[in-house]
């Protein structure tokens, strides 16, 4: 019988959260689990960070692909001619595996620095864990262009401190194929564009739970961030389950999907669409009503060298490095346009809001789908594979 390790640590993890396991247990515990699922390095190494904090280097993990490219090429290479502190670039797929990684890790969070979350909820996850830090905003004077709309649900969690800064914002909507789909029809259809039977093995989705969840919920007529009836959302999702030819893993796989035409209509995201756009595709962004809406912060984990992590975030937050950020990776950066101007490139944007107020925006209530996520993530996965 296969042993589940992702789960072990996450259980081993939950456990000295709580107390009821030693350090010295979790450590070892580490050593067989790192060995087996393949942590490179291992635990012991993990323990000489406190060793290297002397390096002038600090890692940032992020999505990869064109998000990474545009992070590395606007923002840690000029970073580091600025200041000469090295930025290692490291990257995931989804928020739940890396955040396996970074229980794995000791001390928890280990060699874990700054990343790219996504959503409110992921920074209450990491802030009910531990894992957070009060940043010092005099050593940021740039946070005080950020839209106060993305930064009041984080201070909201934290005491009115912050443990992150937002740094962008976008949409899971749904990206369609005009050359197989009219506008006409997407536009009628809405969510229910991602149930036409005409598209029957012709369909994607994003892998994660909560998304489809929140698209079930749209096709069955209910509140994403309220729902009265799961029934009927797992029941639809069940129905979908057949028509998907991919569950998709990555933003890159999603525009090779679509660019290909292995599939013509799917959950997608706003800033990947642009690329597609921009590239010649002919590729349609449709934003259903209460279309899921979402912003991303750069988190610092507790342990991180806090002078190094305040200068990287004050420069990443400069308006010429963050819209040069935003027009690599297509999604607005969070500056308030009130009070920076933003040139035609982003204002085209998709999911970009002139006013700065974000109001008509809808984004997941951190509290309602972190208090769901056991139970509907495992339900998921068992509606994904068909079971």
């Amino acid at each position: 019988m296969k042993i589940d390790w992702n789960e072990k640590i996450d259980a081993a993890h939950e456990c000295l959260h709580k107390g009821r396991l030693s350090r010295r247990s979790f450590v070892k515990f580490l050593t067989l689990a790192g060995a087996s699922i393949g942590l490179v390095g291992g635990p012991f190494g993990r323990l000489t960070r406190s060793a290297r904090a002397e390096t002038k280097s600090i890692r940032f993990d992020g999505w990869g692909g064109t998000t990474s490219e545009a992070f590395r090429k606007y923002a840690f290479e000029p970073f580091t001619k600025a200041t000469g502190i090295k930025v290692v670039d490291g990257e995931f797929g989804d928020m739940d595996t890396y955040l396996t990684r970074v229980k794995a890790s000791f001390p928890p969070g280990g060699e874990f620095n700054l990343a790219h979350l996504s959503g409110v909820f992921d920074y209450a996850r990491y802030v009910d864990l531990g894992y957070a830090t009060q940043l010092d905003e005099s050593k940021i004077p740039n946070l005080q262009n950020v839209m106060a709309a993305m930064t009041a649900p984080y201070r909201a969690i934290t005491d009115g401190k912050l443990s992150a800064v937002p740094y962008d914002l976008g949409q899971t909507g749904i990206a369609y194929n005009t050359k197989h789909i009219p506008k006409e029809k997407a536009d009628e259809l809405g969510a229910g564009l991602l149930w036409d039977k005409e598209l029957d093995k012709k369909l994607g989705s994003w892998g994660d739970w909560r998304t489809n969840i929140w698209y079930g919920a749209l096709y069955t007529n209910q509140n994403p961030n309220d729902i009265e009836d799961m029934d009927a959302v797992w029941d639809a999702l069940k129905a979908q389950q057949g028509m998907i030819k991919k569950y998709w893993g990555s933003g890159a796989e999603l525009m090779s999907l679509l660019a290909n035409e292995e599939i013509y209509a799917t959950v997608a995201w706003s800033g990947r669409v642009a690329h597609l756009q921009e590239q010649g595709h002919p590729i349609g962004f449709l934003a259903p009503e209460n279309c899921y809406s979402w912003q991303e912060c750069i988190f610092v984990l507790k342990g991180t060298d806090l002078r190094a992590a305040e200068k990287l975030l004050n420069f990443m937050l400069e308006p010429s490095a963050a819209i040069a950020v935003a027009e690599g990776q297509k999604y607005p950066p969070s500056l308030d346009p009130t009070k920076v101007p933003m040139p035609e490139s982003i204002q085209k944007l998709p999911a970009f809001d002139p006013t700065g107020k974000l109001e008509g925006y809808l984004f997941a209530d951190p509290v309602y789908w972190n208090g769901h996520q056991l139970e509907w993530s495992e339900k998921w996965d068992r509606v994904k594979s068909g079971a």
